[in-house]
């Protein structure tokens, strides 16, 4: 699912808090970015629209429908579609050549893969 970058915003604070009351959110995105209450109500109710957010009542309850490792993924495949024309192996290239990783990240990448090969 397409998300933009104030409509993340609004997940990441549900995808941490869990279900909360929309002021709740107001408050946390208030001191964050600065956001006034009627800003956040509107990213709200846009991932309300796209079926990101469900609302309940009473108390204007938001809970995220879609889970940040969905998310992720979508962006991902997208990232790839878009810019290396599909191809994961270039996406990877460019990652891997611009990137300045750990020895623990390394260790970690081939664990992953490792455990893909399975």
């Amino acid at each position: 699912m397409k998300l933009f970058e104030s409509e993340q915003k609004v997940m990441e604070v549900l995808w941490e808090e869990g279900e909360i009351p929309a002021k709740q959110v107001v408050e946390v995105l208030k001191e964050r970015y600065g956001w006034n209450k009627n800003t956040t109500y509107t990213v709200i109710k846009k991932c309300i629209e796209k079926g990101a957010v469900l609302r309940s009542e009473p108390g204007f309850i938001c809970r995220h429908l879609i889970d940040r490792h969905e998310f992720e993924t979508y962006e991902v495949n997208e990232l790839i579609s878009r810019t290396f024309k599909g191809s994961k192996k270039n996406f990877i290239s460019a990652f891997f050549e611009e990137q300045d990783l750990s020895k623990e990240d390394l260790e970690e990448i081939e664990e992953l893969i490792h455990n893909k090969r399975r």
